[in-house]
């Protein structure tokens, strides 16, 4: 209910808007705050609903189909029949949905000083918020976390045809036959990996000439690759129109759609699926009425403290950051949580040392700087790298393709960047990310501890080692 006329907005000593990392800063030290949350749409934010929880549920059934359809070269005869699409589906959301829902429930009635506002908040003022419930508050503090939502472009006839973004492409009722995948980066390779495992044909467009661009040149020239081995990959491409092509012959759905690239040829798919990126949801805040300032892609501004351009204004994840990571999330938030009780003790958020991984077949992950990066800001730097073919564990899989490489400072010894693809790549990166963190040396890694033998992580090891050539 909007108060009256002459009524005061309630006031809260916090508000924060968004409920995934957001969400997690309200813990029992803050007891005796008045504490409001906002959340226009599914609890738990963009992770546990859309993201990397149910997509790395799906890629883990995907690992298996894949596997087996892939034993033969090992001597054991197994393959893959079929993937039951609605109950792999049902088991992730069956389980991810109540946890939307209690972690709802919880903050709407079970802490007496934290009242829940399910609806769209805009800014109307300084640290005051239209919580889209029709009433108005105002806040000591404020935390935007409000997140990102897929990027749409701007593709001729685009809005004339049935597409999917990563929100949404996880709830599909049955298995497309031929899915048409737009874009090249993470969210593309995963999809992609999930869908040719569990049997659909699967097309890939991309504007650039490699896929995963953004990684190191060696891993995203070989992951093309391998790509291109077991996908319909057009690179260098862009998709000039696009149009319904109802009724196609190897769909089971009656809405496919036709994709005309600049190349002259066409694509069909019964399932188009948009993954050209996300975008800051700042611009649905009118955050500007509040003095907070936007950059580029119109991500919230804020200091190495997570604090705005504007007073008592903080932000956190992927409104105001480009690594759209969980794990970068949840450190800004514990950063805001200890600056917002400890104004005289301020502490940052470490922006240096972030690793990231794809879940696609196969994976891959990175730490640091790439090797292009080096070179073009001018540092010195030496390389080590090893094949996994070159570990007995690496005999074992008979692995053909994947690499471990590390980049180091030839004075310091430190590690600059750390860059694998293969089997367990996300696991496998963890002791060169805790090198990097700590400042241990290459040398102290590699000879400063043991390694099993023959485990995987030799592949690491013998990495640091090649640096010291």
């Amino acid at each position: 209910m909007t108060p009256s006329s002459g009524t005061a907005p309630s006031h809260f000593d916090l508000a924060v808007i968004g409920s995934g990392s957001g969400n997690t800063i309200v813990d029992d030290s803050f007891a005796d705050w008045k504490v409001a949350i906002l959340e226009k749409g599914t609890f738990g934010g963009t992770c546990l609903n859309v993201g990397c929880i149910p997509t790395k549920m799906f890629v883990h059934p995907a690992d298996l189909a894949y596997a087996a359809a892939h034993a033969d070269r090992l001597g054991v005869e197994t393959t893959f029949e079929r993937a039951r699409w609605p109950e792999i589906r049902d088991r992730i959301f069956g389980r991810i949905d109540p946890i939307s829902t209690s972690g709802r429930e919880w903050r709407a009635s079970g802490r007496p000083n934290v009242r829940l506002f399910e609806g769209h908040a805009r800014f109307t003022d300084e640290r005051t918020l239209d919580t889209g419930t029709g009433e108005t508050i105002t806040a000591e503090h404020v935390v935007i976390a409000s997140g990102s939502r897929p990027q749409i472009p701007d593709v001729p006839g685009l809005d004339d045809v049935p597409f999917h973004t990563s929100d949404t492409v996880m709830r599909i009722d049955e298995l497309p036959t031929r899915v048409l995948i737009l874009g090249g980066g993470f969210v593309s390779a995963e999809f992609a990996h999930v869908f040719s495992a569990f049997g659909a044909h699967v097309s890939v467009v991309n504007r650039s000439h490699l896929l995963l661009r953004e990684e190191d040149r060696d891993v995203a020239t070989r992951f093309t690759e391998l790509a291109q081995d077991r996908w319909d990959v057009r690179l260098d491409t862009t998709i000039t129109k696009l149009e319904p092509a109802r009724g196609l012959v190897e769909s089971r759905s009656d809405q496919g759609v036709r994709a005309h690239l600049d190349d002259g040829t066409t694509v069909l798919a019964d399932l188009l699926l948009v993954a050209t990126g996300r975008r800051s949801n700042s611009d649905l805040l009118d955050v500007d009425r509040t003095g907070v300032e936007v950059g580029e892609r119109g991500l919230v501004l804020v200091d190495e403290h997570q604090r705005t351009t504007a007073d008592n204004v903080w932000a956190l994840g992927d409104v105001s950051n480009t690594f759209q990571l969980k794990h970068v999330s949840n450190a800004e938030a514990r950063t805001i949580r200890h600056n917002l009780q400890h104004p005289d003790d301020l502490v940052t958020t470490d922006h240096e040392h972030v690793p990231s991984a794809v879940f696609s077949q196969p994976q891959v992950a990175s730490i640091g700087i790439t090797e292009e990066e080096a070179r073009a800001a001018g540092r010195r730097f030496v390389v080590g790298r090893h094949d996994y073919a070159g570990t007995a564990y690496g005999w074992a899989m008979e692995d053909e393709h994947s690499f471990v490489k590390v980049l180091a400072d030839p004075d310091t010894g430190l590690l600059l960047g750390g860059h694998i693809l293969g089997p367990q790549a996300a696991t496998l990166i963890q002791p060169l990310i805790q090198a990097m963190s700590l400042g241990q040396t290459a040398h102290d890694v590699a000879l400063g501890q043991y390694w099993i033998h023959p485990a995987l992580t030799e592949v690491v090891e013998n990495a640091l080692l090649a640096l010291e050539g």
